[in-house]
C-alpha cells in the first residue's frame, strides 16, 4: 500500500445561490490550507457565477455552472465531482450565505487527515448557550429531524443533520452513488443514508449557531411530509441493505420476529376485539393473553433489533481502504 501524501490538496465547494451579497466575505475568509475553491451557479437568477468572475480574484476560484437549477444537492454533487477530478484529497462544502465560518475548516478536515473520520459534519448544538441564537422554529425542527434521520441513516450518534458545513474524503465521495443523491434540500441526509450503506465512519464537530440577514428556502411546512416520506424509505431501504442483502445477523432474526409477533398481535388481537364488540360477548381471557404475550415478545424483539442497530454504527474508517474512481 502506497503511503499517503504529506501534502493534502484541499477543495471548497460553494453553491453559489442567490448569495452575491455574502459569497465576496465567504471566499475571503477562507485560509490558505485551501488550494482549489469551486463556486458553483445553480442557474442563479442573479448571474452568481458572471459576479465572482467579475468580482473576486482569487486564483484559487473556479466558477462551476448549471444550465438548469438543480438544487443545493445537485450543486455541491458538481463540485464533489471536479475536486475528485482534479485530484483533491479533502472536499469541503461551505454555503455561500454567509452562515458558515470557513475559519472552521481546519477543524473538519483534521479528524479525515488523522484517518479517523470519512466523512464529518457540523453539529450546532453541542453548546446550549449558542442554541439561542437558533431560531425557535429551526429548534424545534432539527430537533424532530434529528431523530428521524437517526433512524434513517443508522447514524445514532449524530445529531443536527441539515447541517450543512460538511468535509469528505474524495477517495470516499468517488464511491458515492451522486446520480441517485436527493439534489435538493434532503440531501445532507441522504447522503448520510449513502455513506452507511458504505460502511463509512463520520463525526460531528462541535460549532456554533450563526445567523445573520440571510433567507432560508427551507419551509417547514413545504417539507414536512416529504422528509418524512423520505425518512421512511431510507429506513426501510437501510435495513434491508445492511441486514438482509449484505449481511444475515442476529439482529435480521430479531426483526423477523418483531414484525411476525407484532403483526400477529394486531391481526389476532384486532379479529376477536372485533368480534367480541359485535357479539356483545367479553373476549376469554385466553385468547387476550395469547394477543397480549404476542404483542410484548414483538417489542422485546424490536427493542434487541434497535440496540444491535445502535451498537453498529460504523467505527472502522474507509479512506485508507479505497482506491479512488473517477466519476462519470
Amino acid at each position: 500500500m502506497t503511503a499517503p501524501s504529506t501534502t493534502p490538496r484541499i477543495a471548497v465547494v460553494i453553491p453559489s445561490y442567490k448569495v452575491i451579497r455574502h459569497i465576496a466575505d465567504v471566499v475571503a475568509a477562507v485560509g490558505a490550507e485551501v488550494e482549489l475553491i469551486y463556486c458553483v451557479d445553480d442557474a442563479c437568477p442573479e448571474g452568481s457565477g458572471d459576479f465572482i468572475e467579475a468580482n473576486i480574484s482569487d486564483p484559487r476560484v473556479r466558477v462551476l455552472r448549471h444550465e438548469v437549477n438543480q438544487g443545493v444537492g445537485g450543486a455541491v454533487m458538481t463540485g464533489y465531482r471536479q475536486a475528485i477530478a482534479d485530484g483533491a484529497t479533502i472536499a469541503v462544502k461551505i454555503d455561500g450565505d454567509g452562515q458558515m465560518d470557513p475559519t472552521l475548516l481546519p477543524q473538519f478536515i483534521a479528524p479525515i487527515l488523522r484517518g479517523e473520520a470519512d466523512y464529518t459534519k457540523g453539529n450546532r448544538f453541542w453548546d446550549l448557550r449558542q442554541i439561542k441564537q437558533m431560531p425557535l422554529l429551526r429548534r424545534i425542527g432539527n430537533l424532530g429531524l434529528s431523530f428521524l434521520s437517526k433512524a434513517s441513516s443508522g447514524y445514532w450518534d449524530l445529531f443536527d443533520p441539515t447541517n450543512g458545513y460538511t468535509a469528505i474524503s474524495c477517495s470516499v465521495a468517488s464511491h458515492l452513488p451522486m446520480g441517485q443523491i436527493s439534489k435538493r434540500y434532503f440531501f445532507e441526509t441522504d447522503i448520510l443514508f449513502r455513506l452507511n450503506t458504505m460502511r463509512a465512519v463520520v463525526v460531528d464537530i462541535p460549532m456554533d449557531a450563526r445567523y445573520g440577514d440571510e433567507e432560508s428556502g427551507l419551509k417547514v411546512g413545504r417539507i414536512l411530509g416529504e422528509f418524512a416520506f423520505k425518512h421512511l424509505r431510507n429506513t426501510c431501504k437501510r435495513i434491508a441493505y445492511n441486514y438482509f442483502l449484505r449481511d444475515l445477523s442476529v439482529a435480521s432474526f430479531e426483526l423477523l420476529a418483531a414484525i411476525g409477533l407484532l403483526g400477529l398481535a394486531a391481526i389476532f388481537g384486532g379479529w376477536h376485539w372485533w368480534h367480541s364488540v359485535e357479539d356483545g360477548v367479553a373476549t376469554p381471557l385466553g385468547t387476550v393473553m395469547i394477543a397480549t404475550v404476542a404483542a410484548v415478545s414483538g417489542l422485546q424483539f424490536l427493542l434487541a433489533f434497535v440496540g444491535y442497530d445502535i451498537a453498529s454504527v460504523p467505527r472502522r474508517p474507509l479512506t485508507a481502504l479505497l482506491v479512488p474512481r473517477r466519476q462519470p
